[in-house]
């Protein structure tokens, strides 16, 4: 049952960084688009400006469960680093919990706010739902959920090792 949670969770973590990566792409090539169509071309793109602000929040919480993941996001290190190992454990849970607390309020309120936006049409896009882009609140929490259990089943305390 760890195996399979955990080879879940690598793949849905890999799915979650690749379109974070992607969504990063498109911000950065749209971008360019932007300042090549409004400064040489004089005609800026009306839509392109609001296609970057989506998929930087795509990008944002599609990256999250990577950090979650590496147990980078909470880090209660000094603590941890003085505890002895039991204490450490119940430290585990406690951010474990507090974590999976966070993210299921931002399921919760981003699936309302998605819902409640699917009436709203983007600007200079209007054929195109709000929906859209407040869905990447729950979406990215579904990921992170997988990723803040896997990280408790398995800690993979990379920040530890790095910090200074």
């Amino acid at each position: 049952m760890k195996s399979a949670f955990l080879a879940l969770d690598r793949w849905t973590t890999g799915l979650a960084m690749a379109i974070a990566c992607f969504m990063l792409v498109v911000a950065s090539s749209l971008g360019v688009f932007q300042i090549v169509t409004r400064f040489v071309l004089e005609q800026p793109a009306e839509w392109s400006e609001i296609l970057i602000r989506i998929s930087l929040i795509w990008m944002v919480f599609m990256g999250i469960p990577t950090a979650f993941r590496q147990g980078a996001m909470v880090s209660v290190d000094v603590l941890y680093r003085w505890s002895p190992p039991k204490v450490r454990r119940v430290l585990d849970w406690v951010v474990c919990l507090a974590a999976l607390t966070l993210i299921a309020v931002i399921i919760w309120w981003g699936w309302d706010y998605a819902q409640r936006g699917s009436v709203q049409s983007m600007a200079g896009l209007e054929s195109i739902s709000m929906f859209w882009a407040y869905v990447a609140l729950p979406v990215g929490g579904l990921f992170c959920v997988i990723g803040i259990v896997a990280n408790l089943i398995d800690p993979q305390r990379n920040e530890l090792e790095t910090a200074q």
